[in-house]
């Protein structure tokens, strides 16, 4: 951070930052009251409504990496406040909408604003102190989280008093005060420090790839995973991966740097951040159900749209509170550590949950998902510092934009693993099939064996010494400029983002005047 900057606005700013990341997450379960009632209301078929999900995440999958890449050129502040007018306009278009096609492109715009949780968290590393960095990074980290948690009873709420359209007039005066407050009280930050032109060719390859990838994932089900178009689709999404891949490593300016990308800590931490996604997003599909479904099952609690958000809220509200006890220990023991704390915790809380299901127990559903968001709160404040961490501060929006994306794919994958599981197992209830007993202790005891496995890759994390870090950034002298901040001889390390080594050059800087003095 500039020596100019005042410490004292630091706390401001990572409050102005995190109230960003809740409207945005918020924005992305905006619709899950609505969803049974969008055939109706727009006079459409299930299918057709389905894509008001499907719209968002395919945006935000396709710009987030292309959000990051852009920040590090133009500058993350002015790229956070772009990245508010897709969400503002597409706000608008949906309170406006009459048919099911502007609502899917009003969601659509909305997803193309979801670049401002990875912007925010690396214009942290330009404007925080060093030694409030760790508590910032987990701090906006959570902001998704509590988005999410809270927007479920939000919206409810709204949708069961007043007009659906209230809730998108809302969202887009949210946006509007964010836009506001980054505008005027959110430093730049650094100068731009990635050189070059922006790379339109594997901007496009990547979102042609992973729109087929996540499009056969999400739809896989119901177009059937044996099916050509979902077949199709993933031999697509795998050839223009690989294709894409070949261009980048020959591009003077990639996209994605895929050799920053192939270091083994950024490696393993976006292969962590994966599974741990994977692992987050079961338990918020399979727990709200049990709430909601009828108690005649036997094991349902038959909780209202409302009631089941005001139950899930605590959850979203832990991350928060655990935040900054995961910045602790990352300061003590690296984040490494705290990744894979996180990690074993999200295990814990499915492993809880088997003998709770089917007891007819809310606090006790309520206790697992308590216990999984801890984990995910020590989990998302680790990644991004470990990521950090690992590359120079021209690539940092690149980078977390980039592991932000991996954690989209995890969470695309689980709910499409557990769809078929809790689709398989099923049993009658009247004249419909209801996912059984059965089917949903298979998909915690899933989520447990994917939380397990995040934990040994995020252990098997290989955190290179602060030496070896700096050489690695690219030009010594540029790289470290770029990670002192200045030339006071103080760096970001690889370890912990709270913790600096002093330079070799201020080192013997130091023994010179010490022996000029004795002299």
């Amino acid at each position: 951070m500039d020596s100019s900057q005042p410490a004292a606005r630091s706390g401001g700013v990572v409050g102005i930052l995190a109230f960003g990341g809740i409207v945005a997450a918020i924005t992305q379960t905006l619709v899950v009251p609505l969803i049974g009632e969008l055939p109706t209301l727009f006079d459409t078929t299930t299918s057709n409504a389905s894509w008001v999900v499907t719209a968002t995440l395919l945006a935000a999958a396709v710009i987030t990496p292309v959000a990051g890449r852009l920040g590090d050129m133009y500058g993350k502040k002015r790229m956070l406040l772009a990245s508010l007018v897709p969400l503002i306009l597409g706000s608008v278009v949906c309170a406006l909408s009459s048919s099911v096609v502007p609502m899917i492109a009003g969601r659509g715009l909305q997803g193309l604003g979801m670049g401002v949780v990875p912007l925010g968290i690396s214009l942290l590393r330009d404007v925080v102190p060093a030694e409030k960095l760790g508590s910032s990074i987990a701090l906006m980290s959570a902001s998704m989280g509590v988005g999410g948690a809270l927007g479920l009873p939000f919206s409810a709420a709204i949708a069961e008093n007043a007009s659906w359209r209230v809730l998108f007039w809302v969202v887009a005066a949210l946006t509007l005060a964010v836009a506001t407050l980054i505008w005027f009280f959110v430093p730049a930050g650094r100068e731009n420090t990635a050189s070059g032109s922006f790379d339109l060719l594997g901007a496009i390859g990547l979102g042609i790839a992973l729109v087929c990838l996540l499009l056969g994932v999400s739809k896989g089900a119901d177009w059937g995973w044996g099916s050509a178009t979902t077949l199709g689709l993933l031999a697509a999404a795998i050839v223009l991966l690989l294709a894409w891949g070949w261009w980048e490593l020959r591009s003077a300016e990639p996209l994605v740097d895929l050799r920053v990308t192939a270091r083994p800590q950024v490696l393993m931490t976006n292969a962590a951040s994966i599974l741990v996604g994977f692992a987050m997003y079961s338990q918020s599909l399979v727990i709200p159900q049990l709430l909601q479904l009828p108690k005649e099952t036997g094991y349902g609690l038959g909780e209202s749209m409302l009631g089941m958000g005001l139950w899930m809220a605590p959850a979203g509200l832990m991350m928060m509170i655990i935040s900054p006890i995961g910045a602790k220990l990352s300061a003590a023991k690296g984040p490494r550590i705290t990744l894979t704390v996180g990690a074993l915790v999200i295990a814990l809380g499915y492993g809880i949950s088997l003998p709770i299901i089917g007891n007819g127990s809310a606090l006790g559903l309520l206790a697992v998902t308590i216990v999984c968001s801890t984990g995910v709160g020590f989990a998302y404040g680790a990644m991004p510092a470990l990521i950090m961490g690992a590359v120079p501060q021209s690539e940092t929006a690149s980078a977390n934009s980039f592991n932000t994306l991996m954690r989209s794919i995890g969470s695309s994958v689980s709910a499409a693993v557990m769809a078929v599981v809790l689709a398989q197992m099923t049993t009658r209830f009247g004249p419909v099939s209801l996912p059984s007993e059965s089917g949903f202790r298979v998909a915690m005891l899933i989520g447990s064996g994917v939380g397990i496995a995040a934990a040994i890759v995020a252990f098997l994390i290989p955190v290179r010494p602060a030496a070896t870090a700096r050489e690695s950034a690219g030009s010594r002298s540029t790289a470290a400029k770029e990670r002192s901040g200045g030339s006071d001889g103080w760096r970001f390390t690889g370890g912990s983002p709270c913790r600096r080594v002093r330079s070799r050059s201020s080192r013997g800087r130091s023994r010179a005047v010490g022996r000029r003095a004795g002299r």
